[in-house]
Formats: C-alpha cells, structure tokens, sequence
C-alpha cells in the first residue's frame, strides 16, 4: 500500500514539473521510477543529502530523459568524477560527491544497483553544480545580508547547465564556476599553495615592540620569516643583532600584504601574523572562496561592491573593476551591515541628523559635560515633527522626542555628498572630513555608514553626462538638495578577508568582525 501511495505522489509531481521534452510513462519495471517514487528506497548508499527536496529535484530532471540512466556511458561518467576531483582546487571536498562510492556501485551487474549507482552520481552532480554556484554552506545562517525587494530571493537556475553538461561535464562545471575575477584569482592561488610544500615558519617570541635601528636578538629569526622580501639580506648587519632599514622595509611590506599599519614597528598585532601558519592561510583562502561563491551570485555587470574588511569600494562597469577607492567602515561594536540595495539619489551638501545610538552614546554624553558643544558644532535641537526647540529647555538627562540636525558645511561628519539606497540599517555611502584617516589600517572607525575617499568623484561616476552639470551648480550654492539619479545603479556590500591579483600576489585584510572561524567551523563541519 505503501509502495502504490508513493507511486502516486510521484505521478502528481511529475504532472506539476514541466517537461522541456515530451514525456511518456516509464514501464513498471523501469528501476530509476520505482526507486525515486519509494520513500524506502532499496539503495542503501544513498546519501544522507537525499531528502524529499533532492527527491523532487531528481525527479524533475530524470522526467525529459524517462527516467533512463543518465551516466551508463563509462567516459562521460569518467569525465564526471575528474570534474569532482577538480573541485579541490576550489577549496570543496570531492569526498562529498562520492567519486569511489559511485566507482564501486558500479562495478555490480545488479541493475538494481546500477539505478542506484546512476542516481547517487546525478545527484552528487546536481549537489557539485549548486555549491560550486551557490555556496557549500548556508550564508543566511552565518553572515547574513539584507536584501532590498528588488533582489530578495532571487537564485539562478542551474538546470539548463545541469541539463546541457550532461554530454560535456567540464563545459557545466566551467558555467556553473564563477566568473568574478576575484574568484577566478583567487581559485589560481589556492590550487597553486595546496600543491606546494607548507614552509616551517620559525615562531618569532613575544617582546617589546621592535622599533627601526633597535638590536634584537630576534633579527635572524625575522631575516628568517622574511626571506621572500629579502633577496639579498646583509650578513653584517644581522650578525650584531641591528633592525637594519632593508628589514624595516621588508617588515613594512609584509605589514601591506595583511592589511596592518607599515610602519615597520613590530607589535603585537605584526607579530601575531607574522606567525600564522601556511596551513591557517589555506585555510582562509578556502573560506574566502566559498564568500566570493556567495557575492558572485549577487553580482551584476554593473555594480558597486564594497568589501568592509578590506575597507574599499570597487566600481564595476561591464563585469571589470574600473574604479577603486579606499574606505573607512563600522567598527566592530557598530559593523556595517552586508546588503544589496541601489543607489538612487545623492544628498548634496547634507545635513546630518544624528543616529539614535550615536545620540545616546556620543553626543548626549557631550552635552551634559559642556552644553555650548552644540553651537559650537552648528547642531539644532528638532521635536518631533521637526520644529526648532531651545536646547535650553531641554532636560538633557532624560531627553524625550527630540532630534540633533547638524547644518551643512566644512565641520559636517556628512561631508559634500552622501550616497543613499534603501535599507533598514540608517546606513550610506558619504564623504567626511576625517580624510587622514584614510591613511590607516585597517579602517574601521565610524558607526556603520562608509565614509568613501573621493567621494565627489563617486558621485561623478554615478551620474550621466548631462547631469554633472546641474549637480555641480548644486554643489556650489552651499543648499542642502536631494538629487535623484537618472540611473540608478546597484550596491553589493560584503566581507572577505584575502584575495589575489591577476599575478597571484595576496593581500590578506584584518578580520575585523571576527567571522572567518565560524565560517572555516562550517566548511569543515561540511565535510563528509
């Protein structure tokens, strides 16, 4: 009863997949149909990935094909497995997709087994074309991003590549891979460091902070760790233990690469990176590249993508990067929050009116010390329907329903321009006059907003040739205006903590939010 049951809600769900080919009822003995129709099939390899919704799936792409084996012919099968040993190089684990369980299925002459065989491999393909797209792991649960309307629950289809690659594996698994350049350099540097041998690092001792010209007894294990930026280190100047300024720049060097401040003075933080292991690296290449599988999915020709670790903005025309800029995020007691939104209108010269937790935890303190700071600061007090108040009449101990609004000009936090999209975090791109900051790293001082380093420029980029005119004119008269765009353009902002460039030179950012763990926890957990 069991069996003829299942039977039938397998008939109402092929009835409610379209067909792309014209179906005709498999025979009663056709193995693949009986096996996905019961709920306790008889292939006991499968999976603990085959639940009802891989089910549905393999239901809907066995139907075009009535259900006849899709992987009998032994070189296309072949040509499977070495595409799930490739996936390697994309820091996946083949193991996942079952390559030798999928061999040893099918060295039985037990059809029965054979259905399996050729169920479990189209399944673990499906599975190999979605995390190669996707994601292996769940980014909702793990670093979560708000999307605008325009974008929430949008996920590509991959069953026309599914579909396609069923005659040329490599071909599917090269459209399902992703195109981003980022991905793609990454990816080249991953597979190359996983075939090298590891280095041993010497582990450099804690001490004070080694400043330029100091003698340290540390030096030759620093020359040591520093090899690579050293082509021709001076005996000499180590045999008597002196921080020689050929060092100093090579420590400045490898300060850039990990996002820390160059300025060659060996603390606590240089000294934590400088003996981090090769095998930590792999580690977080491996979890930056299943982030780079989440932000391609979210990409567009043309977009705005913002890494918050990395501190930057990138503008991308046509799928190339043509614009970069430097960043200052949220620190991590306020992180900015990952979104994708557009960007449809400019603020020109902005007033600020001040966030409810920086009015509590900033501003308020302020006022109580010294009232005159908001005079001082051009700050208005506002009630609620956004009428002028004397802050004279306020108790600012217990203030109730009012706002601060800072007047456009040279000291607003705001700058010239502000950059807005819809979201529910109180959140922009914008100019500021902290532009020494902008030297730093990392860079994570403001409250969650982006203050953008040549933010008009930005805002150039953003706008058609026939409105930089009157937006410049705007600009000069001094008058808070918002300006809506002609075209407005989406924004992608993210986190990864390491990429490459197209010469496989590495940059590794600050986990300023500390994510990677929880992420390389996930991946690993993942692991069959």
């Amino acid at each position: 009863m069991l069996k003829k049951t299942a039977l039938g809600l397998l008939a109402c769900l092929l009835l409610t997949v379209p067909a792309p080919f014209a179906y005709s009822a498999p025979s009663s003995t056709n193995s693949i149909f009986q096996i996905l129709g019961n709920q306790n099939s008889a292939c006991r390899n499968l999976r603990p990935t085959f639940d009802d919704l891989a089910r549905k799936q393999l239901i809907a792409f066995y139907q075009p094909h009535n259900f006849h084996p899709l992987w009998s012919d032994r070189q296309r099968l072949e040509a499977l497995l070495a595409q799930f040993d490739e996936l390697a190089d994309d820091g996946l684990d083949p193991a996942s997709y079952a390559p030798e369980q999928i061999r040893q299925l099918y060295q039985t002459a037990d059809s029965t087994q054979l259905a399996c065989a050729d169920i479990l491999t189209t399944h673990a393909y499906l599975r190999a074309l979605r995390h190669l797209a996707w994601g292996r792991v769940d980014q909702t649960s793990l670093e979560p991003i708000w999307r605008s309307g325009d974008y929430a629950g949008k996920i590509p289809s991959l069953t026309k590549i599914a579909e396609q690659g069923l005659a040329d594996p490599a071909m599917a698994f090269s459209q399902a891979r992703p195109t981003l350049d980022l991905y793609i350099n990454l990816r080249h540097l991953y597979a190359r460091m996983r075939h090298e041998q590891s280095p041993v690092w010497p582990k450099i001792p804690a001490g004070s902070p080694l400043r330029p010209e100091m003698q340290d007894l540390r030096i030759p294990l620093l020359e040591q760790r520093l090899a690579i930026y050293l082509p021709q280190p001076d005996p000499a100047a180590s045999d008597d233990l002196l921080y020689y300024p050929a060092l100093v720049e090579a420590v400045k060097n490898f300060q850039r690469q990990h996002s820390l401040q160059p300025d060659g003075i060996i603390g606590p933080g240089t000294l934590a990176e400088l003996n981090t292991s090769q095998a930590y690296r792999l580690g977080q290449l491996r979890i930056n590249l299943e982030r780079l599988r989440w932000i391609a999915r979210d990409m567009e020709p043309d977009i705005l993508l913002v890494n918050v670790a990395g501190a930057r903005l990138i503008d991308y025309r046509n799928g190339q990067a043509s614009w970069q800029t430097r960043t200052q995020v949220g620190r991590a007691d306020r992180a900015t929050p990952l979104l994708k939104s557009t960007v449809t209108r400019l603020t020109l010269n902005p007033t600020w009116t001040v966030p409810p937790t920086i009015l509590r935890e900033d501003k308020l303190p302020k006022i109580r010390r010294n009232p005159g700071y908001l005079a001082r600061n051009q700050i208005k007090v506002l009630d609620a329907q956004g009428q002028q108040i004397d802050p004279n009449l306020i108790d600012w101990n217990n203030p109730q329903a009012i706002r601060l609004r800072q007047d456009a000009g040279p000291g607003n936090p705001l700058g010239k321009v502000v950059v807005r999209f819809a979201n529910p975090f109180f959140v922009y791109l914008h100019d500021t006059p902290s532009q020494p900051l902008f030297a730093r790293s990392p860079r994570a001082f403001s409250s969650g907003c982006v203050r953008v380093e040549g933010a008009l420029k930005l805002a150039d980029r953003l706008l058609t040739d026939q409105e930089r005119e009157p937006v410049k004119k705007l600009l000069a008269n001094g008058k808070s205006t918002q300006y809506n765009l002609g075209s407005p353009r989406p924004i992608l902002i993210t986190y990864w903590t390491a990429e490459a460039d197209g010469n496989g030179q590495v940059t590794y950012q600050q986990d300023i939010y500390k994510l990677d763990r929880s992420l390389l926890a996930a991946l690993n957990a993942a692991r069959p």
